[in-house]
């Protein structure tokens, strides 16, 4: 590991000399310390990076601007790390900004009741394309661009040098890696893998996470605040949680005496998963009806079967991966939230969410307006939900707030 990182260190020394000549006019968002540019707004390069040096990027007539990871295969062909040219950005400079991003984390982990959270969040952490989720003593980490994949037997070893983990599991699978020209992995990184279940706390429940295998890095740590207010709501309550996944809202409403809840899921594993989640709290099985099933389907079905909630909650994956797919995704919304708020009994609570950062607040409320004319309902917006302190967002990358959600009363 050792040997590793210093061969990088020397390699990213030589890299960070040579120049990228940003285009005369496009210095605004590079000043404004915004992480990205774009490879349109590159005017030259003085020598031949490789994908995941770090370069020197200045303006048109040469002045020092920011150091950044360079790809010639990314639309975002510079990610920016720092604005300071007398600051080194080297193994130690890594080093720092991990540690920075585990220490402020650690007001969350509160022995008893949460021992999982996000440690690191890309961008908004400083640290463009890595995302690192703590799972009790457990890591694991994914890695967005092929400049942090070169830095990642440094941050590998600092994160055990910090934490001393039983394991760290690389969960690189998303699609997105081909961008910055990368192929999927998903391997693990120590001697010791994970055991298929990794027995986690989240408000005081008890949750198994199947890191290898579930969906993104194991969990959805995100919605953790989120359930918690859902919950306050369902006490003696007929809840139907869709998009369930392994149980978030399931056991937060559960906990808080809830009557009933129907779980939706497509992912028979993840339905397993929660329902093992269910007796793992003591929870009465009986209580809750799991179904593997497509949820929009579902909704119709329950519709057909004159079947109403009292509470229903959607958190759906994301339908707008980009804008130019936003159009496209309101409609989707709009369906999901018609067919929510026609099972609802009059009065009852839709907690609707959306992950889709191309998506605003300002639209979604805008979507749900469209989604209640046509179900011929009237709807209070009553509570609006964020991403928790785990996923900080930078005051210079709007990008980085994705999570939003409205508490709606539906008559």
């Amino acid at each position: 590991m050792r040997s590793g990182t210093l061969a990088i260190r020397r390699m990213l020394t030589f890299a960070a000399m040579i120049d990228v000549l940003l285009k005369k006019g496009k210095e605004k968002a590079v000043t404004q310390r915004h992480p990205w540019v774009f490879s349109g707004a590159i005017e030259r390069l003085k020598g031949k990076p490789a994908n995941g040096d770090i370069v020197r990027l200045t303006d048109s007539g040469g002045k020092f601007m920011a150091y950044g990871f360079y790809n010639d295969q990314s639309r975002v062909a510079l990610r920016l790390l720092e604005w300071d040219e007398s600051i080194i950005v080297n193994e130690d400079w890594f080093r720092a900004a991990v540690k920075a991003s585990v220490i402020s984390r650690s007001s969350l982990l509160v022995e008893g009741i949460t021992n999982t959270c996000r440690l690191v969040f890309s961008e908004s952490d400083y640290l463009p394309g890595l995302i690192v989720d703590k799972y009790a003593d457990h890591l694991a980490v994914q890695v967005l661009t092929s400049g942090m994949e070169k830095m990642m037997p440094v941050i590998i070893d600092e994160l055990q040098t910090l934490l001393k983990p039983e394991s760290i599991f690389d969960k690189s699978d998303a699609s997105s890696r081909s961008h910055e020209g990368m192929e999927t992995t998903n391997v693990s990184l120590t001697l010791n893998p994970p055991p298929e279940f990794v027995e986690v706390l989240e408000n005081g429940l008890r949750y198994h996470i199947n890191i290898a295998e579930g969906q993104k890095s194991g969990f959805y740590c995100d919605q953790r605040e989120n359930r918690k207010i859902v919950a306050m709501h369902a006490k003696g309550k007929k809840v139907l949680d869709c998009f369930s996944y392994t149980g978030g809202f399931t056991l937060n409403c559960l906990q808080n005496a809830a009557g009933s809840v129907t779980s939706v899921d497509s992912s028979a594993l993840a339905v397993d998963t929660l329902m093992q989640n269910v007796t793992l709290n003591n929870f009465d099985p009986a209580k809750v009806t799991a179904l593997t099933s497509d949820v929009n389907k579902q909704l119709r079905k329950f519709r057909e079967e004159g079947e109403t909630f009292d509470i229903v909650v959607l958190d759906p994956p994301k339908y707008a991966p980009s804008r130019s797919a936003l159009d496209k995704a309101a409609r989707a919304y709009k369906d999901l939230n018609r067919l929510g708020m026609l099972l609802l009994n009059k009065g009852g609570l839709l907690a609707t969410f959306s992950c889709s950062g191309a998506m605003n607040m300002e639209t979604f409320k805008q979507v749900l307006a469209w989604a209640a004319l046509d179900a011929g309902k009237q709807v209070q917006f009553i509570h609006q939900f964020c991403q928790p302190e785990d996923h900080p967002v930078r005051s210079s990358f709007p990008e980085g707030e994705y999570l939003k959600g409205l508490l709606c009363r539906v008559f």
